[in-house]
């Protein structure tokens, strides 16, 4: 447990083997990668912890969990982002013969990303893709037909790349009616497959600082989320998993 959610100690090859195990005996789930802003927004609202609870696979998607696991005694084995499971997830898909649909992103991205998908994996079924408007969750109507194009796709992956937590509303949604569909949500993934936006660094991302590229590109909109809400709880979760150790070993000397 870290930040009181349940991470399972999958790595990255784990996770795409369960969801081939899943699609081979007609299971769907949902796959969620927590970083600390998840966490963080997690612990101050019930109502986003569920969609935590309610998924098939957690992992971790930030050094900063995976420092803490470590700390607390319970290490998780490697960081599995989004970012990476979509390259993974196409991959296995193709190689299964399963198709993915590609939602989310800004308009036109969504399409982008499916051209490279295409030109990278000649054998991947490709469902669809849509990058619907901005705020189209709030237009009841127009909702509605987002999820009815998924639906009628019927995909056995969906890619969904909205960010915490719309896209897990959006997910929790179409769920009901694509019981043996996954889903991933990716984020900015679906950016970074299309090219219109840039990952950090390999080292950067190895090094817990993937999140000043970020901020660094978007200052912004991050600066305040980043500095304010998230560097302090990181610094709380750290401290917090090194005393839980502790006092589980001063307990057990008792």
């Amino acid at each position: 447990m870290l930040g009181g959610v349940g991470f399972h100690p999958f790595r990255e090859d784990e996770v795409v083997a369960a969801v081939l195990a899943g699609l081979v005996t007609g299971h769907g789930g949902q796959i969620i990668t927590p970083n600390v802003d998840i966490l963080h927004r997690v612990a101050r609202d019930a109502d986003l912890r569920q969609h935590l609870e309610k998924s098939e696979i957690v992992v971790a998607d930030g050094k900063p969990l995976i420092w803490a696991s470590r700390l607390a005694g319970n290490a998780l084995p490697a960081r599995v982002p989004g970012s990476d499971l979509i390259w993974s997830l196409a991959t296995a898909m193709a190689g299964a013969g399963r198709s993915v649909y590609l939602l989310g992103g800004e308009p036109g991205t969504a399409g982008q990303a499916e051209e490279v998908l295409r030109d990278r994996f000649p054998d991947l079924k490709l469902a669809g893709h849509l990058s619907p408007s901005l705020g189209f969750d709030t237009r009841p109507q127009e909702y509605d037909a987002v999820c009815d194009e998924v639906v009628d796709a019927a995909p056995d992956l969906v890619f969904v790349g909205f960010g915490f937590p719309k896209q897990e509303r959006v997910i929790a949604r179409l769920r009901p009616r694509l019981p043996q569909t996954w889903f991933l949500g990716c984020g900015a993934a679906i950016g970074f497959v299309a090219g219109v936006r840039s990952r950090a660094p390999g080292w950067m991302q190895e090094s817990g600082l993937e999140w000043v590229h970020r901020l660094a590109l978007e200052p912004r909109r991050l600066m305040r989320r980043y500095l304010v809400d998230d560097a302090p709880f990181a610094a709380r979760l750290l401290v917090g998993s090194a005393w839980q150790r502790l006092r589980g070993r001063r307990e057990g000397v008792r």
